[in-house]
């Protein structure tokens, strides 16, 4: 709330105006968050290194990987500690839908720490048990979804690019909606989590698609403009999309290849999940598909694996699950493979932007 006490003099300073305005917060918000996670890595990572907090690498991955053990992770903690505080002084608290995405935030970080904490004490890859994890992730995302569809001003209408007049209600299907987006993406960017930058650059590029998204969203003329819904209030979110922004480039700093620290499931849960709370409330769901392209495939492609290897007793349809270790047995450098799936990540954010005109 660091803006509202300095908007508090603007009417003896008139150049504190452009504090009410969300643009100047959002810049301002990516900004604070990007110096924190600069500095808080520079803290951080020397006594993750100290307290032997290292990275366990399967032993089934990819053979150049073996390099990596020992490498500094739970990385994530310091982005989150970045993005709560840069939020909760650049956004206005008095909005509802700031409080559920830190919420979501907050508490899916906590499973993934945890998750992270049990597999440094088993020294192995197993953290917390699949079923375990994923009711409690069920859980937040369903009491959120209550909460929206509850909240006045908040409907359960679903809309969907390309198409400017189909807006079916679906009731309290919205929630199990709210579930499936939220839940989805906490676990389909945790996949992504494989290389040095790999997870982070999507992120970032997702995260600016939806601080657009939201401000749009939150604006009415300009929502009515574009024919998409108008949610009240949904443009305070842009803040919180860019303080995302401003700590994952910090966190960039130090994961970009060879990465000095890995974010961990406490990193890669909580934001995937908070990036679902945002589609939802800024009414771009189905559109996460397509911002999130390679998250999806990057799933898509474990779920693949899994399902034919059973299927066939054995037999695998790529060399290793997710996507990215396939293309790195196939003899990519580890750079090459970030790279060019960022590439693939911004030609899918771009063209996720032109469903806002074509409609």
């Amino acid at each position: 709330m660091l803006y509202k006490l300095i908007y508090m003099f603007h009417a003896d300073y008139s150049f504190l105006n452009v504090f009410r305005y969300i643009t100047f917060r959002t810049i301002y918000a990516t900004l604070t968050a990007l110096i924190l996670s600069l500095l808080l890595g520079y803290w951080i990572i020397p006594r993750l290194s100290r307290l032997q907090i290292g990275q366990y690498i399967r032993e089934d991955g990819p053979p150049n990987h073996k390099n990596k053990v020992g490498t500094p992770t739970m990385g994530g903690s310091f982005i989150l500690i970045s993005v709560l505080v840069s939020s909760i002084l650049w956004m206005d608290l008095k909005n509802m839908y700031v409080w559920l995405v830190l919420l979501v935030t907050l508490l899916f970080g906590a499973i993934g720490f945890l998750d992270d904490y049990l597999k440094l004490i088993r020294k192995s890859s197993k953290g917390l048990r699949g079923w375990c994890k994923f009711s409690m992730q069920a859980g937040i995302a369903a009491l959120v979804g209550i909460v929206l569809y509850k909240y006045t001003g908040f409907d359960s209408k679903l809309s969907f690019p390309f198409l400017k007049n189909f807006l079916p209600s679906i009731g309290m299907f919205y929630i199990i909606l709210v579930i499936l987006v939220v839940v989805g993406a906490s676990n389909a960017v945790n996949l992504t989590d494989g290389l040095d930058g790999l997870a982070i650059g999507p992120i970032i590029i997702a995260f600016l698609s939806y601080l657009v998204f939201s401000y749009l969203a939150g604006h009415i003329k300009i929502a009515h403009y574009l024919q998409i819904p108008y949610v009240s209030g949904a443009g305070e979110l842009s803040v919180f999309c860019g303080a995302v922004v401003g700590a994952g480039m910090g966190f960039l700093w130090y994961n970009t290849y060879p990465a000095q620290v890995f974010m961990g499931d406490a990193g890669s849960l909580s934001l995937g999940a908070a990036l679902g709370m945002i589609a939802v409330i800024s009414k771009h769901e189905i559109a996460l598909i397509l911002v999130g392209g390679l998250f999806v495939v990057e799933a898509l492609s474990v779920i693949l694996q899994v399902s034919f290897f059973k299927i066939t007793g054995g037999r695998r349809v790529f060399r290793m699950a997710p996507i990215h270790h396939h293309f790195e047995l196939k003899g990519w450098p580890e750079p090459k493979v970030t790279i060019r799936f960022w590439i693939i990540a911004i030609m899918l954010a771009l063209l996720s932007m032109s469903t806002l005109k074509l409609r």
